[in-house]
């Protein structure tokens, strides 16, 4: 018999416990995967910023195919379709600011329908081309241009023996209509008086400025250098926009009223600074009988020599005579322009459409006779006309 110390001691046996089968799939780190994985979420959009090169980024684009490049007259003539379907108008609260006094429009008060209507009394159909907005100015088939042909009949610097001649161009009509009725009213003819190109009654109000014996210009939004926080309005031309948009965006305003003679910038520091830009809308303006006149805000504009490139009539503002809205400070402005004009032969001053403004110009002129200065329309002193 065993002995008793021949036996295994501790615990009775038993089954031993089945092993567990191995996993066939390596274990996944999980949390370093998870850190990845946060990591990558986070920081695409950054390095997306960094390393991707997209001027157009934040600010919405259409691509537009155009067969073309070579040939902008002929992208042009396609902008200029007739029965085309028109893009939408946006509408603005406030449209000028100048020291603090804002001229307020109402979203009532912008343009209503698809087309400003024709009126052949202050406009010549030839010199009209029917584009998607409506209807443009154009070179009639006999070479007549809107230039020549809406300018008001005055003297020249070589028909006026020797007298100074100043121009004063007097803008933002058309926002109000009280307070351009009141400046088509009050100030003499000579004037020449600008339309921006957003009030509901701005066609009615250019035709009766036309009729009364003013010559008439419109003002078109070009890009500040602060935009968007600093808006000229519905319709902007803008800096990196392809040029049939820019091309488009011209022909909305251009269609606004009828019967003016040329093209006056509304801001645009930075978009007047961009020679690939205001080029082709240049050469437009040009091709189309009109010329451009540049408000003098600038020193960075390249409009003078783009101007003189494409053979496009052109004037700059000698001096703004209402940046501090006062009698005084304007008859200040007023009397710096008189000695700039006997210096140089003649002068060109511009004004906003403010009360004060309006009273104080229309006092003024009533002097100038007195003083042996002839105050003229802007197209007596354009230069760069290569269609005189």
């Amino acid at each position: 018999m065993m002995d008793q110390l021949d036996k295994p001691l501790g615990r009775k046996r038993g089954k031993a416990k089945p092993k567990e089968p191995k996993s066939t799939f390596p274990r996944l780190p999980m949390v370093p995967i998870a850190i990845f994985v946060l990591a990558l979420v986070l920081g695409a959009p950054i390095a997306w910023m960094f390393f991707v090169d997209n001027p157009e980024g934040g600010r919405p684009v259409a691509d537009v195919e155009v067969n073309s490049v070579v040939d902008s007259n002929e992208l042009a003539r396609n902008l200029t379709v007739e029965n085309a379907t028109p893009v939408d108008e946006q509408t603005i609260d406030t449209a000028e600011t100048l020291d603090g006094d804002q001229l307020v429009v109402s979203t009532d008060d912008l343009p209503e329908g698809d087309d400003a209507p024709l009126d052949e009394t202050t406009a010549r159909k030839d010199m009209l081309e029917q584009s998607q907005h409506g209807y443009i100015p154009q070179i009639a088939s006999n070479g007549d241009r809107p230039l020549d042909v809406y300018a008001r009949p005055s003297i020249t610097l070589s028909s006026a023996n020797g007298k100074p001649l100043i121009a004063v161009v007097v803008t933002g009509l058309g926002l109000s209509k009280d307070g351009s009725n009141n400046a088509i009213a009050t100030l003499p003819d000579d004037f020449t008086l600008a339309f921006a190109p957003y009030g509901k009654s701005v066609a009615e109000l250019a035709r009766k400025a036309r009729e009364g014996g003013h010559e008439i210009m419109l003002q078109v939004p070009l890009e500040p250098f602060d935009y968007p926080q600093n808006d000229p309005g519905p319709q902007t031309l803008l800096i990196g926009q392809s040029v049939r948009s820019n091309l488009d965006r011209l022909y909305w305003l251009m269609s606004r009223i009828e019967g003016y003679t040329g093209i006056i910038n509304h801001m645009g520091a930075k978009f007047t600074s961009s020679s690939g830009d205001f080029e082709p809308i240049m050469e437009e303006i040009a091709l189309r009988g009109l010329a451009y006149f540049d408000d003098g805000s600038s020193n960075r504009s390249v409009a003078p020599q783009l101007a003189q490139r494409s053979g496009a009539a052109f004037a700059v503002a000698d001096l703004t005579l209402d940046d501090t809205p006062s009698r005084a400070k304007i008859l200040v402005q007023l009397t710096r322009l008189e000695t700039r004009a006997r210096e140089n032969g003649s002068a060109i001053g511009l004004a906003a459409v403010l009360p004060i403004s309006v009273r104080t110009l229309t006092e003024w002129a009533q002097t100038l006779e007195d003083k042996g200065i002839i105050l003229v329309p802007l197209s007596a002193l354009y230069t760069n006309d290569s269609g005189t």
